[in-house]
């Protein structure tokens, strides 16, 4: 698997999968786990796990030592990377046989298609999981859950946008005058900015981005660069970009702002999953526990500026709720039968 590229290796397996949480059932998911003093103790036995995750390392790192305040006396090894380099590393262990990876989060939702078709996650089902998240964020097996949601909105810079002039739809981002003013990702370097190209085009057509490709548009890589330009003040709008990056400058009094589009806003989700040989599989399955718990959701929401699809989270104050915003449909993998076409399109128009 190491040798071969991210969209190589799942290529085969996308045209089949279908939807990610509506995949054929291979077996009847596991009985629901509740975290008991019994799997404490075995996790206490263990004393660490290894969590390979996409996320942000501050929120990764607060994630780790608020469950080692929670459960004292096992240690949680952070091991953050980008979503393909975490997919890579797992590919390239396991051919190794190198068991390393107790739980894993990835916002590209395609890798557990592969990691599921090639029988290497464990089916653990956290009792809040079970209870609580609906069946389109759950996979029928019981393999993996949506720990994080995230979103790809618009944003603009107070300071050079007035709020009545500001973009309310992807259509207003092609008015001429917004020509030389905005920033985006690219398709080719970020899973988010693919997934969310995914969703646009299939809302909106391949002549939306014709269109603005002729806006001269400032293009960067990551999902995480189009706010970090905006706040800059290098350019006035963002086409996509992070909506947790664009809230957490906000709420650090920089100048910005998000626009949820009136077409809908690309949604990205980000599962987590127990590895089938997990070092330590205790305090493998407690940490998948405490991830679906209230306290950690509401973690990530609070200090990561994610969405959660736990009923019982609130969202922070003076942010719009998640509930209030018209999302676009997450399809993982029609992104990976369309990638190749995606990017080689894209690249095209926008001429990089």
């Amino acid at each position: 698997m190491g040798a071969l590229s991210r969209r190589e290796v799942l290529k085969a397996s996308a045209a089949a999968a279908g939807a990610l949480f509506a995949s054929a059932s291979r077996a009847a998911a596991p009985e629901p786990t509740a975290i008991t003093p019994s799997l404490v103790e075995a996790a206490r036995k263990e004393g660490k796990l290894f969590y390979y995750t996409s996320v942000d390392l501050p929120l990764a790192e607060k994630i780790a030592k608020s469950f080692e305040a929670a459960y004292p006396g096992i240690a949680v090894r952070v091991e953050r990377s980008g979503a393909e380099r975490v997919f890579q590393r797992i590919g390239q262990e396991y051919a190794s046989r190198i068991y390393g990876v107790d739980v894993v989060n990835s916002s590209d939702a395609a890798h557990f298609i592969v990691w599921k078709r090639d029988g290497i996650l464990a089916p653990f089902v956290p009792a809040d999981v079970a209870m609580h998240y609906p069946a389109d964020h759950k996979d029928a097996d019981g393999m993996f859950a949506s720990f994080r949601v995230s979103l790809s909105p618009i944003a603009y810079n107070t300071d050079l946008v007035k709020r009545e002039e500001a973009p309310k739809s992807f259509a207003d981002l092609l008015d001429p005058k917004w020509t030389g003013k905005i920033v985006k990702a690219h398709p080719s370097y970020s899973g988010t900015i693919l997934t969310a190209t995914f969703q646009i085009v299939r809302e909106l057509g391949w002549g939306y981005f014709e269109k603005l490709a002729k806006q001269k548009v400032m293009q960067v890589q990551s999902a995480t660069d189009p706010p970090k330009k905006l706040a800059l003040g290098e350019r006035a709008v963002m086409a996509d970009g992070g909506e947790y990056n664009v809230l957490q400058s906000k709420e650090s009094g920089g100048p910005l702002e998000v626009v949820y589009p009136t077409e809908g806003t690309p949604l990205v989700v980000g599962p987590n999953g127990v590895f089938k040989n997990a070092p330590n599989p205790n305090a493998a399955r407690l940490f998948q526990c405490y991830c679906f718990t209230p306290e950690c959701q509401q973690l990530i929401v609070e200090f990561g500026g994610l969405r959660s699809m736990h009923p019982l989270v609130k969202d922070k104050g003076g942010r719009t709720a998640f509930r209030d915003i018209k999302t676009m449909k997450e399809d993982p993998a029609g992104v990976e039968r369309t990638s190749e076409d995606i990017k080689a399109r894209y690249s095209k128009l926008f001429g990089v």
